[in-house]
């Protein structure tokens, strides 16, 4: 039985080992295989991270949405095992269930309620080895045979704890992850380059948009040389902003500015799904057809493709159409927020909104807007099942629209920056393509490498 401590099922995908590879249960090559504390713990504002599937979906830890908790709670969540670097977090539970990540180095966490603590044993298991193993094509499809639960995908501890393990020498370990952590590591420097821009990007758009950094220091008499300074303003472009603030609905916003609605500067619109069904729709898809999922394991806000595409005739059942490249996209419920600029021509599901901005409004300041009124929008929406947000009440949403010339400039200043993110984000895709293809062969023994 799957439950014994003897038991390894063996996946059907499994050929004939390498010489000197073994079959191993997954607790064989771990110091301790740890369950998560069953409980649902109070988040705060500030400490120790938890973590939990979403948080690990790509495969390693990403910090910038995740949760945390008190030291309180975090000293109860880490009774049984402390994560500490070259242990393993692994998702048993939900939408992202199977997937395995690193526990960085110097981040505190604790699990989340949906997660595993694996700590390979270091005299014979590589940590990134049984990281790569654990994320290989062969075992994404094995773990779907374990599938339990009606609502929610789920491995139970003792099927995770006979998990098999296809294990080399040591050796071979160490250079099967040097070559695939590699790219790893270059693919993660990019991604947190990345998030540099956009935070440069989410800072100007704040600091002209949000605070009127410009307009208060104009009006508080400082001397333009030192704004230009402070704020990283030419001259020329200081003198866009004006020198006062009026009111409005809105509030105080900067004199020669406008409150409108989004119906009132952009198109937005939605999509739809045509009968799964149909094959006529599907098979043989030329066109790229996104949903929310295809966002949800982004770092960043761009959309080269999609995991589904769909056909002339399935197209022909979207209202909406056929999307240009540039077109902003907002998921509009499960969740509401993911946003991306779409690179390719694409279709959309019911599950976004996508806005095209009039002439003279750009993309970028759209995109951005989106993250600053992520409240604003949630604030709009409804649902008993799930919160959504339909395009009646988003069109209504009301923001603070500069003037032509300071819209051009903001432009041009963001477009520099998104132009970077696009280039480091082909770089990531041709990396990650790189690895994916190396993964199966080098994890399988296909292609040797030498101890």
């Amino acid at each position: 039985m799957a439950d014994e401590p003897s038991a390894m099922h063996m996946p059907i995908a499994a050929s004939r080992l390498p010489t000197g590879w073994t079959w191993k249960r997954l607790d064989a090559v771990c110091e301790g295989v740890f369950d998560c504390p069953h409980s649902t713990p109070l988040l705060t504002e500030a400490g120790p991270y938890i973590v939990r599937s979403q948080d690990i979906r790509s495969g390693s830890f990403q910090s910038s949405e995740a949760a945390h908790v008190s030291e309180e709670t975090y000293r109860e969540r880490i009774a049984r095992a402390e994560p500490r670097h070259d242990d393993l977090l692994f998702s048993r539970e939900g939408t992202y269930f199977g997937i395995a990540a690193e526990v960085p180095r110097r981040v505190r966490l604790c699990l989340g309620q949906r997660m595993v603590l694996l700590r390979p044993l270091s005299s014979t298991t590589h940590s990134r080895f049984l990281l790569y193993w654990l994320n290989s094509p062969m075992m994404a499809s094995y773990i779907q045979g374990f599938r339990e639960g009606s609502v929610a995908e789920r491995l139970n501890l003792p099927t995770i704890r006979g998990l098999p393990v296809a294990l080399p020498p040591l050796s071979e370990q160490r250079a099967i992850a040097s070559i695939l952590g590699s790219l790893d590591d270059k693919i993660e420097l990019n991604r947190k380059t990345c998030e540099t821009i956009e935070e440069m990007a989410r800072a100007i758009f704040k600091s002209w948009f949000v605070d009127f950094d410009p307009v208060r220091a104009k009006m508080a008499g400082e001397k333009l040389e030192a704004i230009c300074a402070r704020l990283g303003l030419t001259r020329e472009m200081l003198e866009l902003f004006p020198d006062r603030l009026v009111d409005s609905e809105l509030g105080e916003i900067p004199e020669g500015w406008e409150v409108e609605t989004i119906e009132s500067i952009a198109t937005a619109v939605g999509g739809s799904t045509p009968s799964t069904k149909e094959s006529s729709y599907w098979d043989d898809g030329i066109y790229f057809w996104a949903t929310p999922k295809d966002l949800s394991g982004l770092h960043t806000t761009v959309l080269f493709g999609t995991e589904r595409r769909i056909t002339e005739e399935g197209l022909s059942q979207i209202s909406s159409g056929l999307l240009p490249v540039g077109t902003v996209l907002l998921s509009s419920r499960a969740p509401i927020g993911y946003r991306a600029i779409t690179e390719v021509p694409v279709a959309i599901n019911q599950g976004f909104i996508a806005i095209s901005p009039n002439p003279g409004i750009s993309n970028l300041f759209i995109l951005i807007w989106l993250e600053s009124a992520h409240e604003t929008i949630v604030s709009k929406a409804n649902g008993s099942t799930f919160l959504e947000i339909n395009k009646a009440n988003f069109r209504e949403i009301e923001l603070v629209i500069p003037n032509g010339a300071i819209m051009k400039v903001f432009d041009q200043l963001a477009r520099s920056l998104y132009q970077e993110l696009v280039r480091m984000e082909n770089e990531i895709g041709t990396l990650v393509s790189l690895r994916d293809s190396l993964l199966p062969k080098l994890i399988s023994g296909e292609i040797e490498v030498g101890s």
